[in-house]
């Protein structure tokens, strides 16, 4: 769909009067309902006063772009208004809103306002367009305007970028200020002809992106600079800045309101402002590149650009820095849910069951609070798995594959029809279903690569995520499910079947893996084991998780511990901090100890191994078992952990144990 065909003259107020932005609003919703658009117009106005309460809609240079859904529309229409007098609507800029562009949008999940948003806002910013707007005498003029700037045909268009930002060379014969940027700057650029990058980003990812490109560019094009600028947006990174690019690169503008990948700028000059600046000041930001007036970009000790990550990392170091991805932002849930469900047992263990006589409401709200956090916990490995691997598409596919692992925590849920004799795959399904979701997505990327540019918004918000969810769905229900349950199965009847005598030795083993590299990719797996066990097995896995978080609960005091035998065992900076490690290890915080073994690894790891180990050892040994995945103590306060008394005893043998071991192999060093 064109630009111009989202607008009517019947949709145009070229005269609007109204003395505040709320009631600008209230007569643009008017219109719609006396057009026939919507039915309902004070819902739909309290639908932008929503939106406005995020964030303002007010784009700066006197500009405003409202937006919001509303289930009535079967496509979706822009409302213009002209304010000659303008109106404040909280611009970045501080500027009055004089042209107001209403998207109203299909409540149908597609976001085509998101599409329709990123044409608007890159037209808005070419030379003379606004300047024409406000001149217009009729909506016929105003609809010309836009139509002047109708989409190309593909063979003339500027060089493009797939979500997965490999460049592809449409036309290398358009005008100088935008063709030379996107060859190979090798080719092109040189000292005497200076080279611009620019990277735009908002928070939205939507209008001040593509409007501050948009605005560079043009500024480049009237200047006779070559400049490329790469757009963080909604879909994802377009027309990315390749190492090439970067070596032949004067200076970079770094554009952006967010987190942008600046590794791959060190040594560089890199002026780094924010994105309004690209949209009101590209004069300026434009003369301190070409000058360098800029400080040279230094990378931190560990920064490392995704460029030379995704080229550089082996097969399986992607694979972990995708799988910690998902573990990370799993971790809240998961803390949050057990810390709440350990505050419930206050009240007594069975307090939340309705059906005990120790029945507290209390308890059962926060019970079900916790567990309900609990339930965010597959969708959030899954979805942030596949984030990491394909951006936004892989979330919202990712997310759904976690809920399909484990459809039964949505009350809609029911084994009827093809869901007859369901069985959920668990921590493992949605292990798998993360990964899918960024193979379904370059997949999918692939399948539509043929579809044009213009129309990435639309693959990002509506193409993929219908495909990807109804593939996800079909191969988590039909394909990966059942294995995955068996897989499970079998794991828990194997420890379940382990003979009292030899869960000792099991306890050691998956403690002292919380020891050995204390955040790293064996600490996460044994806790992570021991998560899905204590979720997916009734409790069964209980005791295991108890010796896990035991292990992590170690480390801390035994330096704390070392610290206090021994004042001369570390430099003084560190034995100051040390003492804090009393509380973190209690609070099973095991990353307190991370600065003191990486110190000196091959002397405090093994005593820190053996110390988590022994304590796993007598918590097995004591029979204890957390109900709880984290809390530390706290969970043993709230009587989330059995033999309490034991299990603190068990920690405190172990720390003193492992501060003991540490002043031998320390004291040593040499």
């Amino acid at each position: 769909m064109q630009l111009s065909e989202l607008f009517s003259p019947a949709l145009m107020d070229l005269n609007l009067q109204a003395d505040s932005k709320q009631e600008a609003l209230e007569n643009l919703a008017k219109l719609l309902y006396q057009e026939g658009k919507i039915s309902q117009p004070d819902k739909f106005l309290q639908a932008l006063l929503n939106r406005e309460s995020q964030s303002t809609t007010g784009v700066g240079d006197e500009i405003a772009i409202p937006h919001a859904q509303d289930e009535d529309l079967a496509v979706p229409v822009i409302v213009f208004a002209r304010v000659n007098s303008g109106l404040d609507w909280e611009a970045m800029d501080g500027q009055p809103a004089k042209l107001i562009f209403l998207i109203a949008a299909p409540k149908d999940g597609n976001n085509d306002h998101l599409s329709a948003l990123a044409k608007l806002s890159g037209v808005l910013m070419k030379e003379g367009v606004k300047d024409q707007l406000l001149q217009a005498t009729g909506p016929d003029q105003v609809l010309e305007v836009f139509q002047a700037y109708q989409e190309e045909p593909k063979d003339s268009q500027e060089t493009e970028s797939d979500d997965t930002g490999q460049v592809g060379q449409k036309d290398q014969k358009k005008d100088q200020g935008e063709s030379q940027a996107a060859t190979a700057p090798s080719e092109q650029a040189s000292q005497e002809e200076p080279y611009i990058l620019a990277v735009t980003a908002c928070p939205t990812g939507i209008a001040h992106t593509f409007m501050a490109e948009e605005k560079l560019k043009e500024t480049a094009k009237k200047r006779n600079i070559k400049i490329k600028v790469e757009t963080n947006g909604q879909n994802g990174v377009n027309n990315r800045l390749t190492k090439q690019d970067i070596q032949a690169a004067t200076a970079i503008i770094v554009a952006a309101d967010k987190q942008v990948d600046m590794a791959r700028f060190d040594g560089k000059p890199v002026l780094i402002r924010k994105v309004a600046d690209g949209i009101n000041k590209p004069d300026e930001l434009l003369d301190k590149a070409l000058n360098q007036d800029a400080k040279i970009y230094h990378a931190g000790k560990n920064e490392r650009s995704d460029e030379d990550q995704e080229g550089e990392e082996s097969l399986g170091r992607r694979f972990y820095k995708h799988l910690m991805n998902g573990v990370s932002h799993m971790l809240p849930f998961i803390v949050a849910g057990g810390l709440l469900i350990a505050i419930s047992f206050f009240w007594g263990i069975n307090a939340a069951d309705s059906a005990s006589p120790d029945f507290n409401a209390n308890a059962h709200f926060i019970n079900s609070l916790g567990n309900m956090a609990f339930a965010m916990m597959l969708p959030m490995l899954a979805g942030f798995i596949g984030q990491s691997m394909a951006d936004r598409p892989g979330l919202v596919v990712g997310f759904m594959g976690g809920i399909f692992a484990d459809p039964e925590i949505l009350s809609a849920f029911g084994q009827e029809g093809y869901f007859e004799n369901f069985q959920g795959s668990g921590f493992l399904g949605a292990l798998v279903a993360g990964f899918l979701a960024g193979g379904i997505i370059y997949f999918l990327r692939w399948a539509f690569s043929w579809l044009p540019k213009s129309l990435d918004g639309l693959k990002s918000i509506f193409i993929f995520p219908i495909l990807g969810v109804l593939l996800m769905g079909g191969l988590m229900f039909f394909v990966i499910n059942s294995p995955m349950a068996w897989v499970m199965d079998g794991l828990i009847n194997f420890i379940n079947s382990i003979p009292r005598e030899y869960s000792i030795l099991l306890g050691f083993v998956v403690a002292a893996m919380m020891a050995i590299d204390m955040g790293g990719p064996i600490n996460k797996a044994a806790y992570v084991t021991g998560t899905a066990l204590l979720t997916t097995s009734a409790g069964s896995g209980s005791d295991i998780m108890a010796a896990v978080m035991i292990g992590g609960m170690v480390p801390p005091l035994a330096i704390a511990v070392s610290a206090l035998i021994n004042k001369n065992l570390w430099p003084d900076q560190q034995r100051k901090s040390a003492y804090v490690n009393i509380v973190m290890g209690a609070s099973f915080i095991t990353e307190g100890a991370i600065p003191f073994a990486a110190s000196n690894p091959l002397r405090v790891i093994p005593p820190l191994a053996v110390s988590s180990g022994l304590a796993g050892a007598l918590s097995m040994f004591f029979g204890s078992a957390s109900q709880v995945p984290h809390g530390g103590l706290f969970a043993v306060v709230a009587g989330g952990v059995s033999s309490p008394l034991f299990y603190t005893l068990s920690w405190l043998i172990a720390g003193i144990l492992g501060g003991f071991l540490l002043n031998l192999t320390m004291r040593n060093r040499g």
